[in-house]
């Protein structure tokens, strides 16, 4: 039997909840300094959230929800203009403490490196927003608790690809079974289920009723003093956190079951 020496974790919806009130803010914000009146609200938003990647559901909402906008002659260039202000309103964000970690996050990672577990990030968001939600919340010191931040277009497919969890893995010179995934998404789960890993799902209110069959539990948080977490589904405790004793019985216990990305 495999043991576990290693976590690895999405962030956005994972970590924190960044796509309702800083992802989709700062979009917005992004779109007014341009002049355009393209406002994405919340339920919008959610919809648009079936895409991975902020160049790419730029480019979705174009092609499906505001056909008849004249494009420019080098699209590529002017989403990614739009995709580079759209960081800089999310990075103010960040920087101004308005996005904070999801309920039990901090005391997770402090677990993990306590009981001398390698910890990783995968995930489609672009280096700069981890890096400065890490530091906003955890302190610059937690770069350095990350043996890899695998993230934004350093693979050539975004999930729910399998490639970014592949990177971090072979980064890490680890293998999937010794590791587990925290993800909050049907394409998180597709991707690391694609990479082979045990998954663990903290769904939001954007992703609550995503299909996660496959996942190994799916809770509703991580939970802390003021937020009992609750088991949604999959491996069962009376817990009302999620502690690395029962991540390490999850991931003993869980039977790996592989995600139909067609389904």
């Amino acid at each position: 039997m495999s043991s576990l020496e290693a976590l690895i974790f999405d962030v956005d919806g994972t970590l924190s909840d960044t796509e309702r009130d800083g992802h989709r803010v700062a979009f917005n914000r992004a779109f007014a300094d341009a002049g355009l009146s393209w406002d994405w609200s919340v339920e919008t938003y959610g919809e648009l959230l079936a895409i991975t990647g902020g160049k790419e559901r730029i480019r979705h909402y174009l092609d499906n929800y505001n056909p008849d906008f004249s494009m420019p002659e080098n699209l590529d260039e002017y989403i990614a203009g739009l995709h580079a202000a759209k960081t800089a309103h999310y990075i103010k964000l960040l920087e101004n403490a308005e996005i904070p970690l999801r309920p039990g996050v901090e005391r997770l990672l402090n677990e993990a490196r306590e009981a001398g577990l390698r910890l990783a990030i995968a995930t489609t968001t672009t280096p700069v927003n981890v890096t400065t939600l890490l530091k906003s919340t955890l302190g610059e010191e937690s770069l350095d608790w990350f043996e890899v931040i695998a993230a934004g277009d350093i693979v050539p497919q975004k999930k729910p690809a399998a490639d970014i969890y592949d990177y971090a893995l072979e980064h890490m010179s680890i293998d999937a079974a010794n590791c587990i995934a925290f993800e909050d998404s049907r394409n998180g789960i597709i991707s690391s289920h694609g990479a082979n890993l045990k998954t663990i799902i903290t769904t939001n209110a954007y992703t609550e009723k995503h299909d996660f069959t496959g996942a190994c539990m799916v809770v509703d948080s991580m939970g802390d003093d003021s937020t009992a977490m609750h088991v949604i589904d999959g491996h069962q405790t009376e817990l009302p956190s999620m502690t690395i004793e029962l991540v390490k019985e999850i991931h003993a216990q869980c039977e790996f079951l592989a995600v139909n990305d067609n389904e």
